[in-house]
């Protein structure tokens, strides 16, 4: 009787098992369908005619792909202006933006020091100061400075706004570094910035293309701070050319498709490129003792 019910209950739990397997497959699989799909509606949206963007079909790709579209944009919106620019930004700021923080984070969490916590905490308290309330601040000190519709004013300001975020997250990477790879180093003779060169940061790779990728993708994305602090079309960012169409070629919604497709082009090759390495550096992150 007894082989019997538990028979009976190791069915039910391979049942349940499989069961619950197929719910998580079928969810994963759902929000993979919900993340796709908006680039393929916008992909097959912008190798259409402005004329076939109203039909009763919202996902279908035209007979006669219009790839004028994308010359169009490409030449039309100053997308190569626009993109040198953005590189010209975005490059350093997220060299300073990942070398800063981590130089920070290993400070605060593997050095004694008298003002450690004070520090520490002035990095925790920045993470709740909004993006908006400093706009109006930092562009009359860019207006004093003569930093106005410069790249050195969007420089400092995202590298000011990832610094708490980023050595947040180099932090938890470094508590889970053991100590005794140090302690052997200063028993050899090595100071910090030759254990931090030589020891931490090859070990921190993940960490470093983790923290790179998500400051490449808020940097490359930016909009709110690029218009208010940039003013000439030759100094502009690449969300600036989606605003281009938009205002002068308000009724050619295709080549605005188009326009957005090669914006949101080179984040996702980055991403791709890289996501193994994000996947364990936020990992990596997780662990602490």
């Amino acid at each position: 009787m007894n082989k019997d019910g538990d028979s009976i209950d190791r069915g039910n739990y391979l049942v349940l098992r499989t069961v619950t397997k197929v719910l998580v497959f079928a969810l994963l699989g759902f929000l993979v369908l919900a993340q796709i799909f908006p680039l393929v509606w916008l992909f097959s949206y912008s190798i259409k005619r402005s004329s076939e963007l109203f039909g009763p079909e919202l996902l279908s790709f035209p007979k006669e792909p219009q790839w004028i579209n994308y010359y169009r944009a490409f030449t039309q919106g100053r997308i190569p202006v626009y993109l040198a620019n953005t590189l010209m930004i975005t490059i350093p700021s997220v060299c300073l933006g990942t070398i800063l923080p981590f130089c920070l984070a290993y400070a605060c969490t593997r050095m004694e020091w008298k003002l450690k916590k004070l520090v520490w905490s002035i990095v925790i308290i920045g993470m709740t100061i909004p993006i908006h309330t400093t706009l109006l601040p930092n562009f009359l000190w860019y207006k004093i400075f003569h930093l106005l519709d410069t790249h050195l004013a969007l420089i400092i300001s995202y590298m000011a706004f990832t610094m708490s975020f980023n050595s947040i997250v180099f932090s938890g990477l470094l508590v889970g570094i053991p100590k005794s790879m140090e302690e052997s180093a200063f028993i050899d003779g090595a100071g910090y910035f030759t254990i931090l060169r030589k020891i931490i940061a090859p070990i921190s790779v993940n960490g470093f293309i983790t923290v790179g990728i998500m400051t490449f993708l808020n940097h490359w994305n930016d909009f709110l701070m690029a218009n208010t602090y940039l003013s000439s079309e030759a100094k502009r960012t690449l969300p600036f050319s989606i605003i281009r169409f938009a205002g002068q070629y308000a009724s050619d919604y295709a080549v605005q498709f188009a326009v957005m497709m090669l914006v949101a082009l080179p984040p996702l090759i980055f991403y791709f490129a890289f996501s193994k390495w994000m996947l364990a550096g936020v990992t990596a992150g997780a662990v602490k003792g």
